[in-house]
């Protein structure tokens, strides 16, 4: 714990250096919903949460999923070779497969590999993103042992009819465009866009062994991948108080990589779900939830047709808000949800369901806020879950509060862990894990920060066990961490920097006890620096520092620690037209995240963009 101690210490230095101590320009404090399932102001949440805005998405010229989640204070990326390549996104040094994601609030994902498709998550059809680190399965059920990702698509907003535009280019043979429109009104709003993507990509994999890429020798070509999408949302809330909304989003990719056994994928992602909130008394709000996400990927060798693997996720939620008080909220809530498996292998069972029902309280006693839940599942395969949660934050003064944090947490088995064919065990348990964390968090004259401590212990983790051939409950884990997260502006420069240190160790009887987990680098440092010149100049930079990590349970096979460096500029010629351009890795860092697999050295890429 001497380096969690070291950093504290050094991040305490920052929040007390007097330069920093000037006025922050007003910002508009971000409402959220994930944490608790009600609406909330991310400060008041007693849960460690990041809100990413439209705004910053735009102001970070980032461009894909893995470009915006990278350096977030306690995810971990893991992309195996640009754009459109499986990422992956490791949340507080849990699995992949342990982060819940939602779009809209309709629960997406893989049903049978268990993760999301992020690298075909359309980036332009994104409005915010909600991220909430901890376990939240006492609220959501399964997935949530490392947290949630909440995406929400483009909404219409502020008055009449506003249209959108953007078109750029660059390295790579890149071209990227999109187009949308949204109006609203004082009752309603509607928003439809679409975007697509096109580029010629670089060699993805070096390797050449099936230890590596999987293929039997190297294949130096370009690995391009193309993506349209389109998303469409709209709402009206009647005059009686009735609120309903309803959104829908596709994308639709075709990506290419190295491999022997299959080397394309045709991939498509797509969500639709609505939502209608009522009143019945003002002591009562009842919100009914409900949608269908699929996830599908048909893999080919060339152009010889290898596998399928299309999912669907049906989902209803209920959820009544009791008011019992000005400081006491009752949340009781049913969640259904309904997996189903198409596929040409031959999978024993197609699909399966699951019932939660849970509550939650949230009150404040003499300025003590406190949240409490539980929550109940009944899975077809696996049977019955219980879980719970609980929250506790305390003012030690105006500006500084304490905060504490309990949850425990399961992960059911995916299809293919237990019904693919020769490579599956039906008798799987689900992942246990149980969290608790610390932290302070507080605000000065010039910005805000947060400290945070916590610690995981996850048992029966799912891993591939050799004397079997087959998956089993062999493995434990034990995840200590520390997250510092810190925001000020300075001589007119705003400043954004997070610092995540972890310890994932592997906790199994084997020979690989006590080495770390794979794929999760221990020290992860990003700082964003922003500063506008009059009324026409902005200028921006991104520092990301990683340290090494193992990409193998033996700690074998070790990759390097890596720092890159992004810069990028805008012009604003008026309130509706600007120009934007940004080098990523400027200084043509080598590294990888996943063995053999290349991340983009220098490249550079420019967009112009109309907004109302």
């Amino acid at each position: 714990m001497q380096k969690y101690r070291s950093a504290v210490l050094a991040m305490l230095g920052l929040y007390s250096t007097s330069p920093l101590a000037i006025n922050t320009e007003h910002q508009e404090k971000p409402v959220m919903v994930t944490a608790t399932r009600t609406a909330q102001t991310a400060d008041s949440s007693l849960a460690s949460v990041t809100v990413i805005t439209r705004s910053d998405i735009e102001r970070q010229q980032v461009r894909s999923m893995q470009d915006l989640l990278r350096g977030v204070a306690g995810i971990n990326v893991v992309n195996q070779g640009g754009s459109g390549k499986a990422t992956f996104v490791q949340m507080r040094g849990t699995e992949s497969d342990h982060v819940l994601v939602m779009i809209d609030n309709i629960k997406v994902g893989s049903v049978t590999s268990g993760t999301t498709a992020f690298e075909n998550i359309p980036i332009e059809q994104i409005d915010r993103i909600e991220i909430v680190r901890g376990p939240r399965s006492s609220l959501y059920g399964s997935e949530a042992i490392g947290g949630v990702i909440h995406i929400f698509t483009r909404k219409g907003s502020g008055i009449g009819l506003k249209p959108t535009f953007g078109f750029g280019g660059g390295s790579f043979g890149t071209l990227e465009g999109s187009t949308g429109i949204s109006y609203a009104s004082q009752q309603g709003w509607l928003n439809m866009s679409a975007s697509g993507i096109g580029t010629q990509g670089f060699n993805a994999c070096t390797g050449s062994s099936f230890s590596g890429c999987f293929i039997d020798e190297p294949q130096p070509d370009r690995d391009g991948y193309r993506n349209a999408a389109g998303s469409a949302r709209a709402g009206y809330r009647f005059h009686n108080g009735l609120e309903i909304d309803a959104s829908f989003m596709h994308s639709a990719g075709k990506t290419q990589y190295d491999g022997s056994i299959a080397n394309k994928a045709v991939l498509m992602q797509q969500v639709i779900g609505g939502t209608a909130r009522y009143s019945p008394f003002d002591f009562w709000r009842v919100s009914l939830i409900g949608g269908r996400s699929r996830d599908d990927s048909d893999n080919f060798l060339d152009q010889a047709f290898f596998s399928r693997f299309n999912t669907i996720r049906d989902t209803i939620s209920v959820l009544n808000d009791f008011t019992l008080s000005s400081n006491n909220l009752l949340t009781i809530g049913m969640d259904y949800q309904k997996d189903h498996v198409k596929s040409n292998e031959a999978f024993t069972v197609h699909s399966r369901t699951n019932w939660g029902v849970f509550a939650q309280h949230q009150a404040t006693l003499a300025q003590h806020d406190v949240q409490l839940s539980l929550r109940h599942d009944d899975n077809q395969q696996f049977g019955s879950r219980v879980t719970g949660g609980a929250g506790w934050s305390y003012p030690i003064t105006d500006a500084i509060r304490l905060l504490a944090n309990f949850g425990s947490a399961f992960k059911a088995p995916t299809f293919n862990d237990l019904y693919f064919p020769f490579f599956s065990n039906p008798h799987l348990n689900p992942e246990d894990s149980i969290s608790y964390e610390f932290g302070s968090r507080g605000k000065a004259t010039w910005g805000s920060w947060s400290l945070n401590f916590y610690e995981t212990y996850i048992d029966n983790l799912i891993a591939f066990n050799v004397s079997k051939s087959m998956p089993d409950n062999i493995d434990n884990a034990r995840i200590r961490g520390f997250e510092g997260i810190i925001s000020a502006k300075l001589k007119g420069w705003q400043f954004n920097a997070n610092l995540t240190l972890l310890d994932p160790q592997n906790r199994t009887s084997d020979l690989n006890r006590g080495n770390i987990l794979p794929r999760r680098a221990e020290q992860s440092f990003r700082l964003d620096a922003d500063r506008q010149f009059g009324q026409h100049y902005r200028l921006g930079a991104m520092l990301l520092a990683e340290g090494e990590r193992y990409d193998d349970l033996a700690n074998t096979r070790k990759l390097d620690s890596y720092v890159k460096f992004d810069l990028r500029a805008e012009y604003i010629f008026n309130k509706h037209w600007r120009l934007q351009g940004r080098i990523e890795n400027l200084f043509n860092e080598r590294y990888e995240t996943a063995a053999f697999f290349n991340q983009p050295g220098r490249n550079f890429f420019a967009m112009v963009r109309y907004q109302p």
